[in-house]
């Protein structure tokens, strides 16, 4: 098989792209190949910076994320790209003084409240839809452990008075130059796990939001228009109807009290599995009493901390085994548990080796999400896996440790080119594509070219007048 573009030369990868084409359905990876040639080479110091906290660029790169420091102000800008050239190596004689301002990069869209007086913008949370432009933001109220608790909420869950989903930004192109809000969504006197993004899960149109509090998962639809509307409230009810049943079969005034519904689809679950388990009648009973009934209080106790868009739900115990957490796929349509998991389970820990990007569930028109490096359709990650694995002093601990990130949060991976373990090797603890904060190191970050392992093609040097390529 010939590979295309390989050449060390960019000039002769631009010439070879007009005589030659690629296989077909690879055309962005062989795109993203033209990067082992363009890398980073200069900084610019002491940038003449707006005092803002900066979260992130999309993934289509079009727009860069900020807030005001008093987390009350949304701000937009736009890359301006390529401004300055320089004949040979960069030096800082050959860029005019212009190109240590801010400015001159990154061009100011608008700067919006978004948040009240008495709210502030989560600053670790932000989702975008990029078919449409949406932009996904937060706001909420300081945390208070003495609101009062409504109808339906899970004592021993702490609290928000109130936390509002704003879809707004990024409309489309004239509406990115106002930042129009489009459609809001309040959930008061709740408990959302914003950090990271951790408590909502877009998938296309559908915006998926767990409220810890009320132990209830909220699917929303996100309309072209930029409403949203609740299509389907997981929780106390499954079904539509649920809650109408219910009312019309219990007497008046009764004061019993119910399991949720996702709660007894759970419980059912176990039952038959357990009972399935054990062919022979007469030792059911048995069984039943040793895995199921034994545990009954343990399964009773389990609450919902994370989900996903593909309806993985992960339940963790509220006993003193904080390390004890199960994994349940749900059917929506259905309503039915299809399996259950348990965070040590090497068959799960096999589903996610081998079928990693299905737990991301990437939207189908992205063309960067789908384009993430990973161990299930990368050799070079799959290899850096197992070793950290045959390196692991326990295999259950390390299967656990592995499981501690699913469901995984979505957006969380950068899709750039510099990540891709196909292209470049760097070194995991000190960089890597996860969107979180890392300490700042001493020792230079090395980017090493795959196809020529004893190249260094670029450096990051953090530290000491902030980074250094």
């Amino acid at each position: 098989m010939v590979r295309f573009f390989r050449s060390g030369n960019l000039a002769s990868r631009v010439f070879d792209r007009q005589l030659l084409s690629p296989c077909p359905g690879a055309t962005v990876n062989t795109v993203r190949q033209f990067y082992e040639n363009l890398v980073p080479s200069h900084t610019i110091y002491d940038i003449d910076c707006p005092d803002y906290s900066f979260r992130k660029f999309t993934d289509d790169g079009k727009y860069l994320v900020a807030f005001s420091r008093n987390h009350q102000d949304l701000i937009v800008y736009r890359p301006i790209w390529l401004t300055y050239s320089c004949n040979e190596e960069c030096d800082s004689h050959d860029l005019p003084p212009k190109a240590k301002k801010f400015d001159s990069f990154f061009k100011l869209l608008y700067s919006i409240p978004l948040a009240s007086s008495n709210e502030y913008i989560c600053k670790d949370f932000f989702l975008y839809m990029e078919c449409h432009q949406f932009g996904l933001f937060a706001t909420s109220t300081a945390q208070s452990s003495e609101s009062s608790a409504t109808e339906g909420a899970i004592q021993g869950v702490p609290s928000i008075e109130k936390i509002t989903f704003y879809l707004d930004i990024c409309i489309c192109v004239t509406r990115l130059e106002d930042g129009v809000i489009l459609d809001e969504k309040a959930f008061w006197n709740d408990f959302i796990n914003l950090a990271h993004s951790i408590g909502a899960y877009l998938y296309e149109d559908l915006l998926c939001i767990v409220s810890l509090r009320y132990q209830t998962i909220h699917i929303l639809q996100i309309r072209d228009s930029g409403n949203l509307v609740e299509v389907r409230r997981i929780g106390s009810f499954c079904r539509e109807d649920d809650e109408l049943f219910l009312h019309s079969h219990v007497p008046t005034g009764h004061g019993g009290s119910f399991l949720p519904g996702i709660k007894q689809r759970l419980l059912s679950y176990i039952f038959r599995k357990t009972w399935n388990e054990v062919p022979d009648q007469s030792s059911r009973v048995q069984h039943l009493k040793k895995k199921f009934y034994f545990h009954f209080q343990d399964y009773v106790d389990l609450i919902i901390w994370k989900g996903a868009y593909n309806m993985i739900v992960e339940q963790v115990s509220r006993s003193t085994d904080q390390n004890l957490a199960f994994f349940a796929v749900y059917n929506m349509e259905t309503t039915d548990i299809v399996s259950l998991y348990q965070n040590s389970s090497e068959e799960l820990y096999s589903l996610f080796e081998h079928f990693y990007d299905h737990f991301h569930a990437n939207p189908q028109n992205s063309w960067h999400g789908n384009f993430i490096s990973s161990h299930s359709n990368d050799l070079h990650a799959l290899d850096q896996l197992r070793a950290i694995k045959n390196k692991a002093s326990s295999s259950s601990q390390f299967v656990k440790k592995m499981m501690a990130s699913l469901p995984y949060t979505c957006q969380s991976q950068s899709p750039s080119p510099y990540f891709d373990l196909s292209l470049f090797r760097y070194d995991e603890k000190l960089i890597s594509s996860i969107d979180r904060h890392r300490h700042c190191t001493e020792h230079p970050i090395k980017f090493i070219s795959v196809r020529q392992p004893n190249v260094v093609k670029f450096k990051i040097k953090p530290g000491f007048r902030f980074w250094h390529f």
